[in-house]
């Protein structure tokens, strides 16, 4: 099973990986903003991830980091 991590105070809200994901379970949170003021990304279901990683090879401030 793998594990999502998102930084964030790095994340800028641009839901790049939401696209990304072919499960589609990474999401844009809507209640609780960082510290430069954007939504962050969060995982919805961390046991349905697959490990693929295109949701951080998408992020263009490599604020995901997934572990296997």
């Amino acid at each position: 099973m793998a594990k999502i991590t998102v930084d964030f105070e790095r994340c800028k809200g641009c839901a790049l990986c939401t696209t990304a994901c072919p499960k589609k379970i990474v999401a844009m949170n809507q209640e609780k903003r960082n510290r430069k003021g954007y939504y962050p990304a969060y995982c919805t279901d961390e046991s349905s991830c697959i490990g693929c990683a295109m949701c951080a090879m998408m992020c263009p401030d490599c604020a995901i980091t997934v572990e296997k």
